[in-house]
């Protein structure tokens, strides 16, 4: 009887939960729906009247040799609008479509309207640069503060700006030095600022986090901000976002939104009615705040970008060593449920479908033993014990060992062969490639995700006769843009070569028309970027992609799980039929007719 009242005590208790849940999202809504209409009307009366008091002139402090393209003044124009009704957004358009430059003409406009800052840009230290640039570009007369460099420096530029020693309009920082010290997260919440924009923002996914925490303190009046990776397939990380941006209208809600919108992943088949409502409005809710466009819909001149899937059977040694591996594997990982584990069994899996040196067989321990006492003849390992020189080496892949060797005389005679070094199904297919590419006059962009791919890409590449130039993510950000120049402005060099990661960001290369993606990411929005970094404003030629899929490999499985998360998203950005009349007009559309386009 006691546990019957418990059980009806409980149920009353989660009653109430979600019907206070429920409220709470349907305060929201109301509140986000009014702001809606309040916008959408405003953008109606401009398309039928014709009043262009809202289509906005260009700020006149703009680089007069530099032209906004049509869908960037309808950003604008968007932005604008959104600040005259006091609300903050995010501009989510596909990477490649300038965002950057939309929030410089935004601040140019600002500016020009009396709002003269100061204004904080936050970016990732691997964009920096490329805000700097385009900011000289195209507002060349504004005052640009770059808060950036060492403890001390940092220290010296505090004290200018707490005491007025120096004049801005806009300090561009990265995030890591907006939050790494107490000092630096003390002068931002000190220091009062009319617009923060953040760069990447989806970086800001996860409220959770210590980051999260620690710039929601910053003292900005207005927030904007930027991401060109869609986030529409996970509901949570965009309530993230827009609490962020609009703290005043969602923190007190945070709890029940975390609770409202987490929800365990299920086929459209399970899931229920109260959960396809809940999707429904959190699409209401976003709507208003959120102004995404993709390169299809918008850039008509740019030429077309074709995607082919390469599937590379493997090499006959390199099969067998999968093989082996695999079963090695199964093995070891039997009964296990850890996730740790079986991400460290993929991992393994996808090296060895990449390149069979990414791990250790040709240097066997017996090879190992003999290798470390010759080391004690070298100079530098005289004093060695040869146990150790073992164990370091141990843990060591082939193609490390093999450098190692190239490094001590000592070693030399247990270099490997260069045909083990090419001996890949990818590298047999990449041949193929890159002699028509050549052929044709085209231009390559060649990103992997591990450095030592790239390593190993470089054998293959001088061995071929290519000239390249490469970056990832441990070339200093100071010289990023000179190998970007070099690239663009020597047309003979043929291939630039990149890591998947480095190359997401800042990166501008419309001179290549050609992206080979060496090994999928398993998050497909990460090669996407590194796509973009050829297809966007400024290409001229058809953009061919290539993704080198080892043939029986898990790789093969990665790239349908890609496939299957790409269409989620494009199923979540779409209203479905029977919310048509719910969902508010599409701001942009309604702002491409007001303005004539």
């Amino acid at each position: 009887m006691e546990h019957a009242h418990n059980l009806s005590s409980d149920l009353v208790w989660d009653c109430k939960v979600l019907i206070k849940e429920r409220e709470v999202v349907l305060k929201l809504m109301i509140k986000c729906e009014d702001i809606s209409r309040r916008l959408t009307k405003q953008v109606t009366q401009i398309t039928e009247s014709g009043d262009s008091g809202w289509n906005i002139e260009i700020p006149s402090i703009l680089s007069k040799s530099l032209v906004l393209k049509p869908y960037q003044k309808i950003g604008l124009n968007w932005l604008a609008l959104l600040n005259k009704h006091n609300v903050n957004g995010i501009l989510a358009d596909e990477m490649g479509l300038g965002k950057t430059v939309q929030a410089i003409a935004f601040l140019a406009h600002l500016y020009e309207n009396g709002n003269t800052g100061p204004h904080l840009v936050i970016v990732p230290a691997s964009t920096l640069d490329n805000w700097i640039r385009e900011f000289k570009q195209w507002c060349p007369d504004m005052n640009i503060l770059l808060y950036h460099g060492s403890l001390e420096e940092r220290k010296h530029l505090r004290y200018d700006i707490l005491n007025y020693v120096v004049e801005f309009n806009v300090i561009i920082t990265t995030y890591n030095c907006v939050i790494s010290s107490s000092e630096d997260r003390s002068l931002f919440r000190r220091l009062k600022v009319n617009f923060a924009v953040f760069d990447e923002g989806h970086m800001l996914k996860n409220m959770s986090s210590i980051r999260y925490q620690h710039l929601m303190t910053l003292n900005a009046k207005n927030r904007l901000l930027l991401t060109g990776t869609p986030l529409q397939n996970n509901l949570l990380e965009l309530m993230s976002l827009l609490n962020f941006v609009m703290p005043h209208m969602f923190s007190s809600s945070t709890s029940e939104l975390k609770r409202m919108f987490t929800s365990k992943k299920k086929s459209t088949d399970e899931q229920t009615t109260f959960e396809r409502e809940r999707i429904a409005h959190a699409k209401l809710i976003m709507k208003p705040f959120i102004l995404r466009r993709v390169k299809s819909e918008v850039l008509q001149l740019l030429p077309p970008k074709k995607e082919h899937i390469q599937f590379c059977s493997l090499s006959s040694k390199q099969v067998q060593l999968y093989n082996d591996l695999m079963n090695k594997l199964k093995r070891s990982t039997q009964g296990t449920e850890k996730s740790s584990e079986l991400c460290n069994v993929m991992m393994h899996l996808r090296k060895m479908a990449n390149h069979p040196l990414l791990h250790r067989q040709y240097y066997t321990a017996e090879k190992l033993r003999e290798m470390s006492k010759l080391m004690l003849k070298e100079p530098t390992h005289r004093e060695a014990n040869p146990d150790l020189v073992f164990e370091d080496m141990e843990v060591m892949t082939d193609f490390e060992l093999h450098r190692l060797c190239g490094e001590f005389a000592s070693l030399s005679t247990f270099r490997l062969e260069k045909e083990l070094i090419l001996d890949s199904g990818k590298f047999e297919a990449l041949e193929r490639l890159l002699f028509d590419m050549k052929k044709k006059g085209d231009r390559v962009v060649l990103f992997s995700q591990f450095t030592m791919m790239l390593d190993i890409l470089e054998v293959f590449l001088k061995h071929h006769q290519h000239r390249y130039i490469r970056l990832d993510g441990k070339t200093p950000i100071s010289e990023r843009m000179h190998l970007i120049d070099e690239f663009n402005s020597d047309m003979d060099i043929f291939v630039f070569l990149l890591s998947t990661k480095a190359g997401g960001l800042g990166i501008n290369l419309t001179t290549a028309n050609v992206v080979i993606i060496h090994d999928i990411d398993c998050n497909p929005y990460n090669d996407k970027q590194a796509e973009d970094r050829c297809h966007r404003v400024g290409q001229s030629k058809e953009v061919n992609v290539f993704r080198l899929i080892g043939k029986a490999t898990i790789e093969e499985s990665m790239l349908k799980i890609s496939q299957q998360k790409l269409q989620l998203e494009q199923d979540m950005t779409t209203a479905d039929a029977g919310d048509e009349e719910s969902i508010p007009l599409d701001m942009a559309t309604l702002l491409k007719e007001s303005l004539g386009l």
